[in-house]
């Protein structure tokens, strides 16, 4: 699929536009950064709400949102949007448990908050845990997703598409670090909702207007919760699974957790969580939608990961469909800044000042910050091409990285932030313990060995490992457990407390969403 053929003049100006104002934002921020301290990882915490929400919601908008999301649709219809609106709960949990905990103990990384809670190899073990996440799904598998569309467009290599795309994500994290990376992803991401919402609308218009598309899409396409006799997404497992990806996604990861721990105060930090969770709700219509509304139009597509793209061209005149290219663009640039920065915070503070010379001096740890993301970079595009190999479509492939990866870090995060009992010593064999179970597991999977089908659907071994590796952690703190153990744990009531804040704080307009989200399950179910 040869793009530059459809692109003319006004597209092409677009574009230079976009990038302009993405440079000259970028380089205001780094400006801001540097009079902020130079902070490279935290931003100085002065992010603001609607940065935070914005950033974060735009981290998680990667180009597999925009082409795997729609390809899915193509295929399956709304299933899709379960991982959207099941996240719910899930922000719900980071926002009223997670954040205060975290800014209470005033963490640069998650894996620090680990030992306070438990001990330094609990954290030590938790920031290899982090890095290797950081490359796979968050550089490796996003680069993929990004590699995919421009070899698509362009007819490049993928190795050449990825390289490319990294050297001009790179350059924003480099400079100027998290605050950077935040006011340029809020920047994209109110620009991808707008492309997003013309796209959705023009192919609404294109399909014959709502009603036509309602009623001429297979049944089963909208159907958020499938059959139990399905192989993939039988509804069952989404329940039961989602909840085990979205803790490790939402609570615990670096990448999207890096932005509360940079905002301007407790209260901040949560509003921006409870922006995200708005926002999500709008993931639905603005990336599921489209992949349906192409089957209707283009039901004899070769590939349906080329279904954004089609839509895009058939729909959209001339200079919108620059925008189209653009929002590929601001997706992938958002998510790959945002991981390089978190790879560069975790191993920067996690590794090497608590390992090697922690009394290392600011500007030299900034200088080394940036030669670890210019490193990260590298194994990032190797990562991607490796990726080339697996066969297994590119949403499955990106969900299924997250479900072996999850299980164990959700079990040790969740039971130590809620139950006081949780030992050091079952987190740590939690942890080598389940890393090494979930790796063989995933390799029997994604390696399609012994045979196919021998693993169940992966978001239903994912609940699985979960219950598995609970019932390990809760087992071996019961026979280990000792009293200084329990005084490491701090009754979320206290938390509160001592930050000066309310647990009820914005509580309408959470009830507010859900009552939202019911509806919307009650009608497309």
């Amino acid at each position: 699929m040869n793009i530059v053929d459809h692109l003319g003049i006004s597209d092409y100006s677009v574009i230079i536009v976009y990038l302009i104002l993405l440079l000259a934002i970028g380089f205001w921020a780094s400006r801001r950064s540097n009079q902020l301290g130079g902070d490279l990882f935290l931003g100085g915490r002065q992010l603001k709400w609607h940065t935070v929400g914005l950033s974060m919601w735009g981290t998680n908008v990667s180009p597999s949102m925009l082409i795997a999301t729609a390809s899915l649709a193509y295929s399956t219809g709304l299933v899709g949007g379960n991982f959207s609106w099941l996240t719910f709960p899930i922000l719900l949990m980071l926002s009223k448990i997670f954040v205060p905990r975290y800014l209470h103990a005033r963490i640069h990384t998650t894996p620090e908050y680990l030992s306070f809670r438990f001990n330094q190899t609990t954290r030590d073990i938790v920031a290899i845990y982090a890095l290797v996440s950081i490359l796979i799904l968050w550089l490796g598998g996003t680069l993929y997703a990004g590699g995919i569309i421009v070899s698509q467009m362009l007819d490049w290599p993928l190795w050449l598409s990825v390289s490319l795309l990294m050297i001009v994500s790179m350059s924003f994290t480099i400079t100027g670090g998290l605050t950077a990376v935040a006011y340029t992803d809020a920047f994209q991401m109110i620009l991808l909702i707008i492309i997003s919402l013309a796209l959705l609308i023009l192919g609404v218009s294109a399909a014959g207007g709502l009603e036509q598309v309602y009623s001429s899409a297979p049944e089963h396409y909208w159907h958020l919760l499938l059959p139990a006799s399905d192989d993939t997404y039988p509804w069952y497992a989404l329940i039961l699974g989602y909840p085990v990806l979205g803790i490790w996604f939402w609570c615990t990861d670096q990448t999207i957790v890096q932005r509360a721990l940079g905002a301007k105060g407790i209260q901040q930090a949560q509003k921006g969580v409870l922006f995200t969770a708005g926002l999500k709700i709008l993931d639905t219509f603005l990336f599921v939608m489209p992949g349906i509304i192409c089957f209707l139009l283009f039901p004899d597509l070769n590939n349906p990961d080329e279904a954004f793209l089609t839509l895009s061209m058939e729909v959209l005149p001339p200079g919108l469909f620059g925008l189209a290219v653009i929002a590929i663009l601001a997706s992938l640039i958002s998510t790959i800044d945002s991981g390089l920065n978190s790879l560069s915070t975790v191993f920067i503070l996690d590794v090497c000042k608590r390992k090697t010379n922690p009394h290392l001096h600011k500007i030299s740890e900034r200088k080394l910050g940036q030669w670890v993301t210019l490193l990260g970079a590298v194994l990032a595009v190797l990562m991607a091409v490796l990726l080339q190999r697996v066969e297994k479509d590119l949403f499955g492939l990106l969900q299924s990285i997250i479900s072996y990866l999850a299980p164990p870090m959700s079990v040790v995060f969740l039971t130590g932030v809620l139950w006081k009992k949780a030992t050091s010593k079952a987190a740590n064999l939690t942890l080598v313990f389940g890393f090494a179970l979930c790796f063989v597991v995933a390799i029997l999977d994604l390696g399609g060995f012994p045979y196919k089908g021998f693993i169940p659907p992966y978001l239903l071994m994912s609940f699985y490992l979960f219950a598995f590796l609970s019932a390990f952690m809760v087992s071996v703190s019961l026979i280990t457990g000792k009293e200084e153990d329990k005084r490491k744990f701090i009754p979320l009531g206290t938390v509160y407390r001592q930050l000066g804040i309310f647990p009820a704080g914005s509580i309408g307009i959470w009830m507010l969403i859900a009552l939202v989200l019911v509806a919307l399950y009650v009608f497309f179910n």
